[in-house]
């Protein structure tokens, strides 16, 4: 039977591992499970198992541990990007590394949806009319989403989980990826598109990596560009856009604007940006939500076990050819 180590927290461990998981690799493993978390004791598990199992506040897995030769043959992260977990060294030693990103892009995907909806609808405005005793805001009227043209820059995993979430709406959906073929982008059900026209629809959702090629990419001049009303959505990365010039443009009332994530975190905000009623501000939850974080290590799991028994690489298989432009 295969060893598998839990490195992670035991309250990590109830947050992202699901009863039935925990049953499933009890049953499949000889389970280890760490008491906590330190590089000494992390490096000492990892070393005596075929499979670590890792998630949020796992330490960096030092090449080390795979020096003599021997160390684990499968690192599965029950989180996000794996970037700040192993180096990809370890990729030319055989190692297997799969990560619930793409489970997490779900939880992602149906933020930005209902952030779109949110403020096409105008309805922080209306709520916050109530609030303050008043009733109809007649020089105020939402808007639909369908039908609409949508502009997705990045075609990672969240923005994937989104377009798969905007097809009952019937949306233009063009995208802005120089990675995306034409062939994925018909599979995908969306049209690909120069970053300008991207920018120029009435609603517009960020989902590329933090890597330098992005930092910076959303200027004030393609921000000027935004057609009057659109709603645009940060949910990946702060740097991504010019965070002023966007605020600068909701302050005036000609956009909407959700941001899930800020440059730098936490955001230092100004009294009239907080009260701005076109502004939808959520601290960096976006992938955040009971079910979708019991899900991550059975996400995982099921494509290890597949990839142990079968050699099949699963959806959460990272592959290291595209390592470059991964989040």
């Amino acid at each position: 039977m295969s060893k598998l180590a839990v490195v992670m927290t035991p309250e990590r461990a109830e947050d992202v591992i699901s009863p039935r998981t925990r049953e499933l690799i009890e049953a499949k493993f000889a389970v280890t499970w760490a008491p906590e978390t330190s590089p000494e004791t992390v490096t000492a598990l990892s070393r005596d198992a075929d499979v670590v199992l890792t998630s949020w506040g796992t330490p960096h897995l030092h090449p080390s541990i795979w020096s003599d030769g021997s160390g684990p043959k499968v690192v599965a992260h029950a989180a996000g990007s794996v970037k700040k977990l192993v180096d990809p060294a370890i990729f030319e030693q055989g190692v297997a590394v799969f990560s619930a990103g793409g489970r997490i892009a779900w939880s992602v995907g149906e933020y930005c949806l209902a952030s779109m909806l949110t403020l096409a609808r105008r309805l922080p405005r209306f709520d916050g009319a109530i609030r303050a005793g008043g009733w109809k805001q007649t020089a105020y009227r939402g808007h639909e989403l369908a039908g609409a043209k949508v502009g997705i820059l990045g075609a990672s995993s969240t923005a994937r989980a989104l377009i798969t979430l905007l097809k009952p709406f019937e949306c233009d959906v063009v995208v802005y990826d120089p990675y995306l073929s034409d062939e994925r982008a018909a599979e995908l059900g969306v049209r690909r598109a120069e970053l300008e026209e991207t920018l120029q629809a009435g609603f517009v959702s960020l989902h590329v990596p933090d890597v330098p090629e992005t930092k910076g990419l959303v200027t004030r001049k393609l921000i000027e560009q935004l057609p009057d009303g659109a709603v645009v959505v940060n949910s990946s990365r702060g740097p991504a856009i010019d965070q002023q010039a966007l605020l600068e443009h909701a302050l005036d009332g000609r956009i909407y604007a959700a941001l899930d994530v800020y440059d730098p975190e936490p955001p230092t905000l100004e009294q009239k940006v907080l009260e701005a009623p076109n502004l939808l501000l959520t601290p960096h939850v976006a992938g955040d939500t009971e079910e979708g974080h019991l899900a991550l290590a059975g996400y995982v799991i099921a494509d290890v076990l597949q990839y142990l028994e079968h050699g099949t690489r699963g959806p959460s298989y990272v592959d290291p050819s595209s390592w470059s432009i991964q989040a």
